[in-house]
Order: C-alpha cells, then sequence, then structure tokens
C-alpha cells in the first residue's frame, strides 16, 4: 500500500500565500482552500496513492511546550482570512472522504513521524508533503519526502529520498535532527548553540556524526577554539534543541494503513459545500455539479438560547457540560453560562442530581476525582457516543460532529468564549447521537459500559504506577554497552565501520561486501528491512547479530530511555488512557504508550521489573486465560470447542489432538505450538501463506492444518462463512455487546481490500467482544476495591488487570480481581482470570 501523508499546515500555509486573496460573495475567503485542493489533487495524479491522510495541528500546548515554554515563542498569529479557511478545508477533506488527523499534545509533523513509521514497519510505501524541512529526518527505504519550496519566486516541489538528502546536504535522515539541535531554528524559536550557524553545523556533523559524538571530542583539534567555546557554553541547549527538532513517531493516531483509504464520498454535501464556497472553476474541473445546500434553521433562534452571569444561572433540567481544564460552560433550559473552575458554584453544579451530558466526561472526572468532586449523573457523552456511532472516525471534536449530524452554527455575539459554543452545540448533537445510538442498539453500551468505564479510566491516569528510575537507566547503560559490543563485533564480521543504521552502507555491506545471497534491491539501494534480515539470519553470524543489535538499541531508546522521561515528579507514569482510538473497542494508551511494552525476549520481559509497588504494598496482576478463543467458542456455538474448554485441559493440546488425529498424550511440543498458531490464527483470519511463514512449514501443509482445524470445529467454520455474508448484506459487525464495527471494504472491487474486510468482519465480533468484556471487568474490579482501603486499580494491557494493594490486602484482591473478571461475562464457556501478587510486575506476572 502506498500512503500520501500530508502536513496540512505547511501546504495550506503555503497555497495561502501562493495565491491572492480570493472570497465569495459572502465574504468567505477561499484562496487558501482552493490552492490546497488543487495541490492535493497533483498529489494524487501523480503519485497514485492507495491512502490519503492529512494531519493539522491543534491550539494547545504539545510535549515540547512542556519541556520548553518558549516554543515557537513570538510567532506571527495566523492571518484571520487563513485561520477562517482551515476548519473549511478540513471539512471538505471529510466531505470528499479523505481523513483529517489530530492529536491533542503533538504536531503535525508527529502524525506523519508516526504513519512513515507505520509504513516503515508494515513493508509499505509512504510519501510525506510538505514545505517543513524537518520532515526530511522521516525519509527512508520506504518514506520519501516532497518538500515544497520556492525557487526565483516560483514555487516547486523538491523530491527527496536517502540519496538526494545526502547530495544535498551530505548528511543522513538522522543527521537532520543533530543539524538542528547545533544550528536551531529561528522560525520556531529553537535556541541551539548561540553563534553555530548551518554551515558550521553541518561541517561539524559531518565530521563527528552526532551531537553526542561530537561532545564526546570536544578537544578535538578538528574543531576550531571559538567554536569550542560556543559548544560547551551551550551544551544544555544543544541537547534541547535535539528534544525540540526530534518527530516524534508515537502520535495517538491508527496505524492501521487500511484506515486511511479514502471513504466514500459524501456527493451531494460535497457539490453543496463548494456551489456555497463558489469553487466553481475547480468544481468544473473535478466534474462536480454544482448543487444548493438545504437552508438551515438557525439553532440559537430555534432555541431561544440566551447568555447569562454564571451567578444567575439556574440549574434544572438536563444539563449540557463543556470543560476545558479552566473553566465550564453549562447549558441550563435554554440558558448558558460560563465558570470559571474556582467558583464556588462548581461543586454544587456538578454533584447536583441533574442529568448531565458531557464532552469528554473522563477529562472532567479526572478533575472531579482530583477536587474531592462527586461528580454525578453523567448520562451522555457526546465523544464517546460519536466513537460508538462510527469507529472508523479519525475525530470526535465537536466540529467533526456537528457537520456530521447537520447541526447549524449557533448565532452568538462576537468574541463568546469557545466554551460556551461547545456547549450550546452539544444539545443539539447529543440528541442526534441518543437518536443514533437507539437506532443502532448502541445506546445501552454507552450507558453500562463506555461511560462508566471513563470514571474508572481517570482514576488510574491520576494514580499512575510507581516506576524505578535507577532500575531503568541501570538497564539502560547495560544495553548501551551491550550494543557497542555488537557493534564491534559486526564491524569485525564485516571487515570494517559503517554505520549500521544506514540502509544503503548496511545493504552494500551485506549483500555485495559478504556476499550474502537474498538481497532484496530497491531504487534507492537494497532493502535491510527486519523482515528481509529474519529470512537471512542463518545465511551469516552478521546477520543475526544486527537484528539483535537492533532489538536492543530499540529496548533502549523506546523503553528504557523513554520510560525515563515519562515518569512524573512523583516517581510514577501517568499515561493516558483512550477510549476512542481503536477500531474494535479496545483501550490504547500513550505517553507512554503501555500497551507496547516487549514481553517476548528476555529483555523486554525485563522492564517489568521496574513497575513496582510502593513501600509496603504490593501489585497483582490477573490476565484473562485465551479469551479470546473462548468468546470464538461462544459466539460460534462449536459445541466441540466448548467442551475442549470445559473439559479443564489445555485447549491447544486438544486441538492439536483433533487436527492431528493423535491422543493427547502423543501432541508433541512442536505440534502444540502449530495447533497454537492456527487457534490464535483463525481469530485473526490468517491464511495458509502466513501461517507456513509463521510456523515454518509449507503452504501445503498450513492450509491442511488449517482444514483440519476447521474441520474439528464446524460450527467455527459455520461462523466464519455466516458473518462475512451478514456483514456483506449489513455493511457492519456486531460484537457480544451490540458495538458495531462498518467494513466499507467489502463493497469494494479490489481483491486485497475485500480479503482485509472478510478478515476485519471474521475478527471484529471476537476482538471487540474481548475488548468489551475486560471494560466491564474493569469497572466491576474498580467498584469492589472500593471496600478494600488504600487498593486501586492502576494498569491495564490488553487482557490483563493490575491492582496496587496494601500487602495486608492482597489476598482479598486476588479474590476480587478472580471473581469479577470471571462473572464480566455470560459466555458459554467459563472466563478464567487467575491472580498472583508480587512486589514488581515482573514477580506478580510470572
Amino acid at each position: 500500500m502506498k500512503l500520501l501523508a500530508i502536513d496540512g499546515n505547511s501546504i495550506i500555509n503555503r497555497a495561502f500565500y501562493g495565491i491572492r486573496l480570493l472570497s465569495n460573495s459572502k465574504g468567505v475567503h477561499t484562496n487558501a482552500v482552493y490552492g490546497f485542493i488543487n495541490i492535493l489533487n497533483k498529489l494524487v495524479n501523480e503519485e497514485a496513492p492507495d491512502g490519503v491522510a492529512v494531519a493539522f495541528d491543534l491550539k494547545v500546548p504539545t510535549f515540547r511546550h512542556e519541556k520548553y515554554s518558549e516554543y515557537k515563542a513570538g510567532r506571527k498569529p495566523m492571518p484571520e482570512e487563513l485561520r477562517e479557511q482551515i476548519p473549511l478545508l478540513k471539512e471538505w477533506l471529510n466531505l470528499y472522504g479523505y481523513h483529517v488527523l489530530e492529536a491533542p499534545g503533538f504536531e503535525a509533523d508527529d502524525i506523519l513521524g508516526t504513519l512513515a513509521r507505520a509504513c516503515e514497519e508494515s513493508g509499505d510505501s509512504c510519501v510525506i508533503a510538505t514545505g517543513d524541512r524537518d520532515s526530511l529526518q522521516l525519509i527512508s527505504d520506504s518514506v520519501k519526502v516532497l518538500l515544497s519550496a520556492t525557487k526565483a519566486g516560483k514555487p516547486e516541489i523538491i523530491a527527496y529520498d536517502k540519496e538526494a538528502l545526502f547530495e544535498k546536504y551530505g548528511l543522513t535522515p538522522e543527521q537532520m535532527i543533530e543539524l538542528k539541535a547545533l544550528m536551531g531554528d529561528q522560525s520556531d524559536h529553537i535556541p541551539g548553540v548561540a553563534g553555530v550557524g548551518e554551515k558550521t553545523a553541518t561541517d561539524l556533523i559531518k565530521k563527528f556524526g552526532s551531537v553526542d559524538n561530537l561532545y564526546e571530542n570536544i578537544d578535538s583539534s578538528e574543531i576550531k577554539d571559538s567554536v569550542r567555546a560556543k559548544l560547551i557554553a551551550d551544551k544544555e541547549s544543544a541537547y534541547l534543541s535535539k528534544f525540540l527538532g526530534t518527530i516524534s513517531r508515537s502520535a495517538p493516531v491508527s496505524k492501521v494503513l487500511s484506515d486511511y483509504l479514502p471513504k466514500k464520498q459524501a456527493e451531494d454535501a460535497l457539490a453543496a459545500f463548494m456551489t456555497d464556497l463558489e469553487l466553481f472553476r475547480l468544481m468544473d474541473s473535478m466534474g462536480i455539479s454544482p448543487r444548493q445546500s438545504q437552508e438551515s434553521i438557525d439553532f440559537a433562534q430555534s432555541r431561544n438560547i440566551t447568555l447569562t452571569e454564571s451567578d444567575n444561572l439556574k440549574i434544572s433540567g438536563i444539563l449540557d457540560i463543556a470543560f476545558d481544564g479552566e473553566n465550564i460552560a453549562v447549558l441550563s433550559e435554554e440558558k448558558v453560562a460560563l465558570f470559571d473552575i474556582k467558583s464556588e458554584r462548581i461543586k454544587e453544579i456538578l454533584e447536583s442530581d441533574n442529568k448531565k451530558r458531557v464532552y469528554d466526561c473522563k477529562n472532567l472526572y479526572r478533575y472531579c476525582l482530583l477536587e474531592g468532586i462527586n461528580l454525578k449523573n453523567v448520562v451522555f457523552d457526546s465523544l464517546l457516543a460519536g466513537y460508538l456511532a462510527d469507529a472508523t472516525g479519525s475525530s470526535y471534536d465537536i466540529d467533526r460532529l456537528m457537520g456530521r449530524y447537520h447541526v447549524a452554527e449557533p448565532v452568538l455575539p462576537e468574541n463568546t468564549h469557545l466554551l460556551i459554543r461547545t456547549a450550546v452545540l452539544h444539545a443539539p448533537i447529543s440528541e442526534a447521537l441518543t437518536e443514533e445510538l437507539n437506532k443502532t442498539g448502541q445506546a445501552l453500551l454507552l450507558k453500562d459500559i463506555e461511560l462508566p468505564l471513563a470514571k474508572v479510566l481517570a482514576s488510574m491516569e491520576l494514580d499512575g504506577v510507581l516506576v524505578d528510575k535507577n532500575g531503568l537507566t541501570d538497564m539502560g547503560e547495560e544495553l548501551k554497552q551491550r550494543c557497542e559490543e555488537l557493534q564491534k563485533e559486526i564491524y569485525d564480521l564485516i571487515g570494517y565501520e559503517l554505520n549500521l543504521n544506514s540502509p544503503k552502507q548496511l545493504g552494500i555491506a551485506l549483500f555485495e561486501d559478504l556476499g550474502i545471497p537474498g538481497g532484496k534491491k530497491t531504487k534507492s539501494g537494497y532493502s535491510t528491512s527486519a523482515e528481509i534480515l529474519e529470512n537471512l539470519k542463518y545465511e551469516h553470524p552478521a546477520v543475526e547479530k544486527l537484528l539483535t543489535y537492533r532489538q536492543l538499541t530499540k529496548l533502549k531508546s523506546t523503553y528504557c530511555d523513554g520510560l525515563v522521561a515519562a515518569i512524573g515528579e512523583d516517581g510514577r507514569i501517568h499515561s493516558t488512557f483512550n477510549q476512542v482510538e481503536t477500531r474494535t473497542g479496545r483501550i490504547s494508551s500513550l505517553e507512554p504508550n503501555l500497551q507496547n511494552i516487549p514481553v517476548r525476549s528476555e529483555e523486554g520481559k525485563r522492564l517489568r521489573k521496574f513497575f513496582t509497588a510502593k513501600e509496603g504494598f504490593t501489585l497483582c496482576d490477573a490476565d484473562y486465560s485465551q479469551i479470546e478463543l473462548r468468546v470464538l467458542a461462544s459466539i460460534s456455538k462449536d459445541e466441540n470447542m466448548i467442551n475442549a474448554f470445559e473439559s479443564g485441559e489445555d485447549i491447544h493440546t486438544i486441538t492439536a489432538s483433533q487436527v492431528f488425529a493423535l491422543p493427547t498424550d502423543m501432541i508433541t511440543p512442536i505440534l502444540r505450538s502449530r495447533a497454537k498458531a492456527v487457534n490464535f490464527g483463525i481469530v485473526y483470519g490468517i491464511g495458509a501463506f502466513s501461517l507456513a511463514k509463521d510456523i515454518g512449514v509449507t503452504r501445503k501443509e498450513a492450509d491442511a492444518y488449517i482444514k483440519g482445524y476447521l474441520a474439528a470445529y464446524p460450527q467455527v467454520a459455520s461462523y466464519m462463512e455466516r458473518v462475512i455474508k451478514e456483514a456483506k448484506e449489513n455493511g457492519f459487525v456486531t460484537t457480544l455487546f451490540g458495538r458495531r464495527r462498518y467494513i466499507p471494504e467489502l463493497k469494494s472491487s479490489n481483491h486485497m481490500l475485500l480479503s482485509f474486510g472478510e478478515r476485519v468482519a471474521r475478527n471484529a465480533p471476537i476482538q471487540g467482544s474481548a475488548a468489551d468484556i475486560i471494560k466491564i471487568a474493569m469497572i466491576k474490579v474498580y467498584e469492589k476495591l472500593k471496600e478494600v482501603k488504600d487498593a486501586r486499580l492502576i494498569l491495564q494491557v490488553h487482557d490483563e488487570l493490575i491492582v496496587e494493594c496494601r500487602e495486608e490486602d492482597k489476598d482479598t484482591v486476588k479474590e476480587i480481581l478472580s471473581k469479577e473478571m470471571s462473572s464480566a461475562a455470560n459466555l458459554a464457556v467459563s472466563l478464567l482470570a487467575d491472580a498472583n501478587c508480587g512486589k514488581t510486575w515482573y514477580d506478580a506476572k510470572d
């Protein structure tokens, strides 16, 4: 798959300044929208991408601002003529079927970096379109950057791959970060090293390779005395600048590339929208016929909404509440007021028995838990409801919901606080979403699972988990030493030193100098992807050492260094849990992502040793046993699988016995392992080709295993056929609890997309049901733990719950975990959750 990832802010900015001001007859400016669409159409025509994603900045502080308050300070404010066009462009993109991405706390660059990494990891290609040179650091074998620039007063687009970048700057993509660390960036207010410009910085990085190496060799004769003095004086600034200039690759956006395939265009609405903006020439070139929109009702007049002072607001009926951390806007009985968060009336309002509809209630719950306020009777959350209505959406901000559910812009006085607008809009949006959820049968899912879960997650975010910072740091140093040793060993095997992070140098070394067979050459050189090297690891000892080197390098940077950086002043990591990101209903986490703590390697498992309980406390860990297979047995109603589970014997051994037609006492570890791969592979719609690759057998053997499995579990085979048929008829699948997953790919004429849709149809009800069950379990455990002093649910990782409690209460907590998790759902087979305790996560898990 080829993904076109666009820096929305950068490109619309260039479009705005590249075209004279245009506006429609109502005075709405349109030049930036017009220019952006032209650029986008050109990119799509030239690059022919399969998917398109457009990333935008949000007007909220990012992790860089938290590190350095002066970041981007002093920038000229965006012209109002441009600012008013950004929502218009986002609306056009949505109507056209392209995906708009935004992530609180991250910039558009970080979203591009995350998408680039997703393409690298999946073996797909990514084309980044931007006007920001920072994105050059993202270039790789599978990522190229189209940089918008101006030459001799004329706009041009320069294509950069690794070779073009090196030819232009003499640097690798990674070294572009090192360059910025030294030279800084005046436009972003990144300080760099005072007195060191681009030329000097480039020369230094060419000579020393990195800022680390430069400072390690600061006394080198190759550094001028005057430059050395500057470097020493501004060392801290250099490292700060490196942090600020490094694009994050873990923004909270979907990493599933198929999510960025264009959606079906809203043809009528698109035509009406472009007609309204009077983009007739553009419409003509795109083959879109003008169409008038229906006249909308003036919402504010029809509802007689009036603004009032906070002291005068009478609290009655249903309250619509918007909260931004500093203020709360409340709509009550057609009157709306803005309250400072410290207002004496806030506690009275939030603790009242009135029904409350909130946008992002988790955020409000977190504030209330922190302040000792008992937030009562939250009956609706439009953020969560919007997600339930369409889990494939890229965003559920209030403007997006407003557009989707055809809510007219309220007529409010000029300069009205945005929070008041949100509260006013929230009422009709909530009504529209309530109708939608009732229609789709998901109202109880919101009421019984997602709303109470929001409070649980807010509590978990506040509590966080204690982390052994010194232990993590020591492990990081140990890994650094091992990497250095491996690096030397690899150099010795190859016969010379090289940049192990340079695919070009590495490809030449492995496939030309060492003559390793099986190299795959691309336009930019040999591919040195993990998949390629994994298949060649027995061809030469250097390959296996290289794979280990990469694994340990990632462990150090992403987990040891990354986790240390995430530790708060209280010594705990406070991850953010996201309810509205995944398509299956699973919870995700970010900053840091604790769902991705590696567990397959011994080094990865060691990381759990540094997640610990405070003095006098212990961690209790409970993990569901094979929950997705148990859900499959229940959904398919397969008697053989149900009996296998209820017998209490090992499901993989029984499966192997049935697939290979052998008694259980003759099942060898390798046969059990293959049956296990089929068991879990079936859940994810695995085919013979992938299974053969996973377990190291021929495709014919793998096909025979799958057929044997489906013969042993005939109702599972029937389920697979039935669910796909129903999904094609309905356009969606549902979990045991009514959660919907729409699958537009099932209508595709493209074989690959259709196959993907069929896999989703088979898997989504299973994975989604498992997600619902763990959420129910979290709610039940959270409520039951209120009976145990100081016991807190602090972590959820996939199907695993972790509680921190007093040592003397561990037996009680273990019983709570096992009982509440096992009773979370009434399936055709029993749910099992064994609990163990220990001082660290590692001890409790093992």
